[in-house]
């Protein structure tokens, strides 16, 4: 019996009604594909223009695509950096009214690589360990929620930069699942399946000559359990100590504000006679750093890059003298005084290649390492002229890396 096309979406893009859905995904003509950099998937998957922008297609069965649709949607709803869902797509028959199978359509994250494509550019040595430190990170916070992912690995994760760093987000839900809480044995088996996973995928980059073939693979899967099983306990760990040493709460609190977490709950006891307390974190949400930046400039970028924003902040408030003034008013003043104009010098077919905090906390280095190379404090405007002709010019657009042939773009197992 005939079906018709039925699309499922919160704000549906018209433009959705001009894509090929009567041609197998494999099938999708060049001329409406973008060619991405591609990671590893068990379906096929196409990133494809639309609007303006870019989305990712996947094909999938109907029941688990509405199921993922409906977790993204939640995670998405509370924060949890993944990607963001568009909608689903039921009902495609090819022209011979053979049924074509339902598509979860994402929103292609910008500035975001897979883990493949961030080892084929030749990084620096340690890229494996801050990949791994993000995708700890990634899994507690989704631990933390009561997300259950069930297929932890590299390849379900795209990252983004992160000042030093990089960012984790999630990509794949389709095994997940989200409880009140979850229990430690969900947990553990999580932790252990992404250790099972990264070392197979790093032996994987080790045997395509992507990763040295001294590099330990399976030291850096123990890491994600090592980095882990810190920040879990950091965040979730009872602590007691004598009634006379109430400061450490403000100390346990600072130390998870360092660590990039707010506390949203902290249960403290003391015992019967009051002698000893103990305090426990019960709600802590990531993200301290980049709330507070958003607050005071409007600037939403990741925690990282906020840490960096914010000491610049605090450099501009000593060196102008305003310590006394509000917050809000100098934060202004570096905004458009410094931060602005500093991103507006680097010239726009430049710009795209990095996020505009990536740019400002990259130039900021560079400032610091010529400044050290010449023995004298290099103006801001130099250093950016400076960074954008020895370091950015030779660098990939990481806005949508182009250049690949559509075809090698996809993504099938």
């Amino acid at each position: 019996m005939a079906q018709n096309l039925q699309i499922t979406a919160a704000s549906p893009d018209p433009a959705l009604l001009d894509l090929p859905w009567d041609v197998p995904l494999e099938q999708w003509p060049s001329s409406v594909l973008a060619a991405l950099p591609r990671g590893i998937s068990r379906h096929i998957v196409r990133f494809v223009k639309m609007s303006g922008g870019v989305i990712a297609v996947k094909e999938i069965g109907e029941s688990v695509a509405y199921r993922e649709y409906e977790l993204l949607r939640q995670l998405s709803r509370i924060s949890v950096p993944s990607v963001e869902p568009v909608g689903v797509i039921t009902g495609r028959q090819d022209a011979n009214g053979e049924r074509l199978e339902a598509v979860l359509i994402t929103k292609h994250l910008q500035f975001s690589l897979p883990y493949r494509s961030l080892f084929s550019q030749m990084l620096q040595p340690d890229t494996a360990t801050r990949l791994i430190d993000a995708l700890a990170v990634l899994l507690v916070r989704l631990h933390l929620i009561g997300f259950y992912w069930g297929d932890v690995s590299l390849s379900n994760t795209l990252f983004r930069r992160d000042a030093e760093t990089f960012a984790a987000y999630l990509v794949d839900a389709e095994t997940g699942d989200l409880h009140p809480q979850l229990t430690d044995g969900q947990r553990t088996y999580d932790v252990d399946l992404a250790r099972t996973n990264i070392i197979g995928e790093l032996m994987d980059l080790a045997a395509g000559e992507l990763l040295d073939e001294d590099t330990d693979t399976i030291a850096i899967g123990d890491a994600l359990v090592e980095r882990y099983e810190e920040l879990w306990s950091a965040l979730t760990d009872e602590e007691s100590f004598d009634s006379e040493e109430r400061w450490r709460v403000a100390a346990r609190i600072e130390r998870l504000n360092h660590l990039g977490f707010d506390v949203g709950e902290l249960e403290i006891t003391t015992d019967i006679d009051g002698t000893s307390v103990q305090i426990q974190p019960k709600v802590v949400d990531a993200g301290h750093h980049s709330r507070r930046l958003l607050r005071l400039t409007g600037l939403d970028v990741q925690e990282n890059q906020a840490r960096r924003l914010l000491n610049d902040l605090d450099s501009y408030r000593a060196a102008t003298d305003r310590q006394n003034d509000e917050e809000e008013f100098v934060a202004h003043d570096w905004l458009s005084g410094v931060f602005e104009p500093t991103v507006r010098a680097v010239p726009r077919d430049q710009r795209r290649k990095l996020e505009p905090a990536q740019l400002f906390h990259e130039v900021l280095d560079h400032r610091w390492f010529i400044s050290e190379q010449q023995g004298r404090d290099v103006p801001l405007a130099e250093a950016v002229s400076s960074y954008v002709e020895n370091v950015l010019r030779d660098r990939p657009d990481e806005m949508a890396i182009l250049g690949l042939p559509p075809e090698s773009a996809d993504q099938q197992e």
